[in-house]
């Protein structure tokens, strides 16, 4: 709280773009414009500003009284909804011999800017003024810097032991740090952590990002944080389940695991002739594409969220789903162009571990791998508030395999029956003799399908010919 001393300091301050004198008690306008111009700092000079009630311009003091009304009418001024986001500031009263002052303390915003009805007032100098849009422009991105990201922020319960500390000086420190900076570097293990926004120095304890990456268990202190694969044996989660497995651990031991997992469990190869020497390997869904989808979900995840990413295959299609929508200056119209990211320090990292490269350019990978395989294009869902979704289907090269496999096995069918109908009527049979022969039970169909083409091409004759309908008639083949 400011004192005495200082109050009168302020009176004949200099420093006029911190300081406003007024002698008025009723213009509330007034009061809150200031307040809200205190808290937008655009100067950033860091140091608080004071709306002082009672004095003239020359700080010489106006007589004024300062009673009880006064005072909680001005600290209203806090807390009554017209300044958003609220003011961070104290009311005082000092009595002086020639009179009272009013001081209202007021805290630079670290969520810039400031509006006071819908207006951004900011101090240029002793003038008071409406911002701008650049300058309103460099208050959102000086509240953007003042914003730790969660990965930046301590994860407090958590020691240096909770870290593979090892694993960082052997593998992670000599892929983002220079040798030679890091062969001179004499530091405590902390403080390189802490160059690289993997330590709190203060707090003394790892950043999340630090847990995220390279933590023992990960999943103690953010639960959300692991890979859900489910394989459903049908269209809907309904169905049976036919695989299930949870991938835990941190990133620099998950993402391997689930690379493989990816390669050897939910992609499937098959070689299909293209030529009579010749075959050609065809899969559901390229690896590279599902492995870019999902690097992207851990990169991107909100990991104060206690849902995993969700990997979910279906006979017709797979799911991806993380926790957390499009973030920053990523949005619904402008994606996929525009990039921002939730987790810059992950991000960071799994670059240096080769992971992805943060050029922007996954979502087109992904689509052209898709398109080379034959598969659909991905649909993405990016409407959602708190979850990302991408859905991608099998290839369709692989699907007319499949349906002309199955036509192939349906003419091999076809052909085997009719050859042992023909065997068969080596001697006279009737119709049920032929249906309980070959196992079929529609008279009708059996007829038109397999006996009257047999008798117009001329490999079987009816024994009756005049009498096509007799209760009697039989088949028998013509050729001995």
């Amino acid at each position: 709280m400011i004192t005495k001393e200082k109050v009168l300091e302020l009176l004949h301050s200099t420093e006029t773009y911190r300081v406003e004198r007024t002698t008025s008690t009723g213009d509330m306008d007034k009061f809150q414009e200031a307040i809200c111009a205190f808290s937008n700092d655009l100067p950033n000079s860091r140091n608080k500003g004071y709306l002082i009630l009672g004095a003239y311009d020359n700080g010489t003091l106006s007589g004024l009284k300062v009673d009880d009304a006064l005072l909680k009418k001005i600290a209203a001024i806090r807390s009554d909804g017209n300044i958003l986001p609220l003011p961070v500031m104290s009311v005082e009263r000092f009595e002086f011999d020639d009179g009272d002052l009013l001081v209202a303390e007021v805290s630079p915003s670290l969520v810039p800017p400031v509006r006071y009805r819908g207006r951004t007032f900011i101090r240029i100098g002793p003038r008071r003024d409406i911002a701008t849009e650049a300058e309103e422009r460099i208050l959102f991105e000086r509240r953007t810097s003042y914003m730790a990201s969660f990965d930046a922020t301590p994860c407090f319960g958590a020691t240096i032991d909770n870290i593979d500390v090892d694993y960082i000086r052997a593998k992670y420190l000599p892929q983002v740090i220079d040798a030679d900076v890091l062969a001179s570097d004499n530091r405590d293990i902390k403080e390189q952590l802490s160059s690289i926004h993997l330590f709190d120095i203060e707090h003394d304890c790892p950043t999340n990002a630090a847990i995220i990456l390279f933590g023992n268990d990960p999943q103690y202190f953010l639960h959300g944080c692991y890979v859900q694969y489910v394989h459903f044996a049908g269209k809907d989660r309904g169905s049976d389940i036919v695989n299930e497995r949870q991938i835990k651990g941190s990133l620099c031991k998950m993402l391997p695991q689930l690379e493989d997992f990816v390669r050897n469990a939910v992609v499937t190869a098959r070689p299909v002739s293209i030529s009579m020497l010749r075959e050609k390997t065809l899969l559901n869904y390229p690896d590279l594409a599902l492995r870019e989808l999902l690097m992207n979900a851990c990169m991107h995840r909100d990991y104060q969220s206690n849902m995993p990413i969700r990997l979910y295959q279906y006979d017709d299609r797979i799911e991806i789903l993380n926790a957390g929508g499009l973030y920053g200056e990523a949005r619904p119209e402008n994606f996929p162009t525009v990039n921002d990211y939730r987790n810059p320090i992950v991000a960071e990292a799994m670059r240096g571990l080769k992971y992805v490269n943060m050029f922007n350019r996954g979502i087109q990978r992904v689509k052209k791998l898709l398109k080379e395989n034959g598969n659909p294009e991905p649909v993405f869902t990016v409407d959602k508030i708190t979850a990302f979704e991408v859905t991608i289907r099998p290839s369709l090269s692989l699907n007319l395999v499949t349906k002309k496999e199955k036509m192939t096995k349906s003419a091999t069918k076809l052909t085997e029956t009719v050859n042992d109908i023909i065997s068969f009527c080596s001697i006279p049979r009737s119709m049920t003799e032929i249906m309980e022969h070959i196992g079929l039970k529609h008279r009708y169909n059996v007829k038109h399908k397999y006996i009257d083409p047999l008798i117009d091409s001329g490999v079987l004759m009816m024994t009756i010919p005049d009498k096509p309908n007799s209760r009697n008639q039989k088949y028998i083949r013509t050729l001995t």
